[in-house]
């Protein structure tokens, strides 16, 4: 099963977007996506759910995720990095289980020029730590704002192209 982390937790963002769009893409080529979007995190996560302690909300989202084995990590840039929910996220998740041995695909997106390239680099450094396997084509989608149109979807020939040649990539990996 392959899961879509939307890697933010604020709400209405571009990063849920793109998630939405890529999990159309998926499925048009035949594969079954869910979407973990953060803003599904409990209110109390920080507090009730890292250091091996569950609450019931976040051990339901952790069930699901566990029983993936590709992840696709939509990862907005922030402050020249990836959001720290996500690494909140992945400190909560069941260490090693949650990620080792299995497959993601990272796409950076950012509002500026250069579509979270640092982010995306710093959060390989902690999948490889996981020991999860990270296809070689990483994306970066540069001024977001300017490549979705009115529906949401991606429209410039050249992003639309890398993005099927990464799901094709990535279906295959």
């Amino acid at each position: 099963m392959i899961t879509i982390i939307s890697s933010t937790n604020r709400p209405g963002s571009n990063t849920f977007k793109v998630a939405k769009y890529y999990q159309q893409i998926l499925l048009q080529k035949g594969q079954k996506a869910n979407i973990l979007s953060l803003t599904e995190l409990p209110d109390t996560f920080i507090a009730t759910d890292l250091y091996g302690k569950r609450s019931e909300a976040f051990k339901m989202i952790l069930d699901v995720f566990n029983q993936s084995d590709k992840f696709l990590f939509v990862i907005p840039e922030y402050n020249g990095s990836y959001p720290g929910v996500l690494k909140v996220f992945v400190d909560a998740c069941d260490f090693p289980e949650s990620f080792y041995e299995k497959k993601a695909a990272l796409v950076g997106i950012s509002s500026g020029k250069y579509g979270n390239i640092r982010g995306i680099d710093h959060f390989t450094g902690v999948c490889h730590y996981f020991n999860l396997h990270i296809l070689p084509l990483k994306l970066h989608i540069a001024n977001i704002k300017s490549e979705l149109d009115e529906n949401a979807s991606l429209f410039k020939e050249d992003t639309v192209k890398f993005v099927n040649e990464q799901i094709d990539k990535f279906i295959s990996f």
